[in-house]
């Protein structure tokens, strides 16, 4: 496991810290001396060894039971999400706990051979094991990432009772302040103790202050890195969403508080996901246009007095290909149908105000203002015609072109509304759709449309007689498009 490693290593090089303060940098009794052989060749390297192997292996067996949940591949539970989070410190604990026994061991070895070697010795393992087991913590966070990582994904983290940003910042300034100092004020304490020549604290100050300097760098760096590395992920993340880039969400891997800023990014990036799927759905439902208008504004009941453009298209002896053909043969049919009248609506500024079984109803002009809506409804309805002909077999449809003053807005009860147009266009349109089906043409359109169109599009339609449409008292005079 590569956090039991790293703890070997990082207690190794602390080993080799202790042994070079204790015989050449703290002042005091010459630990070298042969009266204390004992210590040296048997005490303290037994106590190492033993400690290396018990810390080894109580570690690792303390992580795979902690951590079992991730070996079997399985989801945590609250308990397990909360040890997997805690498991850095729980680590540096057991590592601390050794290097206090090893404290008590060592000194009183020394203890039992002068006495006045305990302050040296104890402080000496002091100093070198709490700046171990701080690199020990750290160094056990980044190693232990992924394991975050996975138990992160299930929810919010639990509270682990650790202070977290505080923690990391009051952790940096024992080791890196309270510490060091604290061991320069110990090494003028023993000089005062026991006599120390000039060189002998010249050397002690350089020594303390070197590992101070190295050791505080290295710290600092690994403090910052932890606290940087989640924010980066949020601002690479916010870079993806700026590029619309898929799979924005970031991978929460700190249990303190700026993993629960990575978390609010990924909890806003899913409202804004969530948001765009119901702008999309809604917008699918009731129309681009309606949609954006909606979400600008809060929609009421009403509307407004608009000239527009009006198309209904309605497929011919759609009851007998309804009797004739399997149920999904005819879902499949309606769907190429519909396919190609919403494609050539949308391409001409329109807007498909409402499917009627097999047939639609397209409204120019509204809510959308255009430049010529009668121009791009006659332009739109030519197209459809030709691309039933050449796409789809055995589909004839029928479309009628109105154009005149009508009603848009929001009609219905205040809690359910939909947007539509009310007017004599549409029923016009209606008429000429019908009439349209025993048309050869099976497409006409109001002389009033291809008048006010202009006249890139007028010049494809050519006008015909009056009719007195169906329901409709004054005549209709008809156009139908050129061949």
């Amino acid at each position: 496991m590569l956090a039991t490693i790293l703890l070997l290593v990082t207690n190794a090089v602390g080993a080799c810290i202790v042994a070079a303060l204790v015989s050449v940098v703290i002042p005091g009794p010459n630990i070298l001396a042969t009266k204390f052989a004992l210590v040296n060749f048997i005490v303290a390297p037994v106590y190492v060894a033993t400690a290396f192997l018990v810390g080894g292996t109580w570690a690792t067996k303390t992580a795979v039971r902690k951590l079992n949940w991730a070996i079997e591949d399985r989801q945590p539970t609250r308990a397990e999400q909360l040890d997997a989070l805690l498991m850095p410190w729980r680590l540096t604990a057991i590592e601390a706990l050794l290097w206090t026994v090893g404290a008590i061991v060592l000194t009183t070895a020394v203890g039992f051979v002068e006495t006045r070697a305990i302050p040296k010795v104890a402080f000496t393992i002091a100093f070198a094991g709490a700046m171990v087991c701080a690199f020990s913590y750290i160094l056990c966070e980044f190693a232990m990432r992924p394991i975050a990582a996975k138990a992160l994904e299930h929810g919010e983290p639990p509270r682990t009772g650790v202070a977290g940003m505080t923690g990391r910042a009051v952790l940096a300034w024992i080791l890196g302040t309270a510490v060091p100092v604290t061991g320069l004020m110990t090494i003028a304490i023993f000089s005062f103790l026991h006599y120390a020549s000039p060189n002998q604290l010249a050397v002690s100050i350089l020594a303390i202050g070197g590992l101070t300097i190295i050791f505080g760098f290295m710290l600092a760096m690994l403090g910052t890195r932890a606290t940087v590395d989640p924010i980066r992920s949020v601002i690479h993340g916010m870079a993806k969403i700026e590029r619309d880039e898929p799979e924005s969400h970031v991978v929460v891997f700190d249990g303190t508080e700026v993993g629960e800023l990575q978390m609010g990014f990924n909890r806003m990036l899913d409202g804004l996901e969530e948001r765009e799927r119901i702008r999309d759905l809604f917008g699918r439902h009731v129309g681009q246009d309606v949609a954006e208008a909606a979400l600008r504004r809060n929609p009421g009941l009403g509307g407004a007095e608009l000239t527009v453009a009006v198309f209904f298209i309605d497929i011919i002896g759609s009851t007998a290909i309804a009797s004739s053909r399997p149920p999904q043969e005819v879902v499949t049919l309606l769907n190429q149908f519909f396919d190609i009248v919403v494609d050539e609506v949308d391409k001409h500024g329109g807007f498909i105000n409402k499917f009627e079984g097999d047939g639609a109803l397209a409204i120019f002009g509204a809510p959308a203002e255009l430049s010529d809506p009668a121009g791009n409804a006659l332009a739109s309805a030519r197209a459809i015609r030709r691309r039933l002909e050449s796409e789809i077999d055995d589909c004839d449809a029928a479309v009628g072109v109105a154009y005149g003053t009508a009603v848009a807005g929001n009609i219905g009860a205040r809690r359910r509304f939909e947007y539509t147009v009310i007017g004599d266009p549409v029923n016009e349109a209606a008429r000429l759709c019908d009439l349209a089906k025993t048309d050869g043409s099976l497409a006409l359109a109001s002389y009033d449309a291809v008048s006010a169109a202009g006249p890139d599009e007028a010049k494809h339609w050519v006008v015909e007689d009056e009719v007195t449409l169906r329901g409709r008292s004054a005549p209709t005079r008809l156009a139908r498009p050129k061949h």
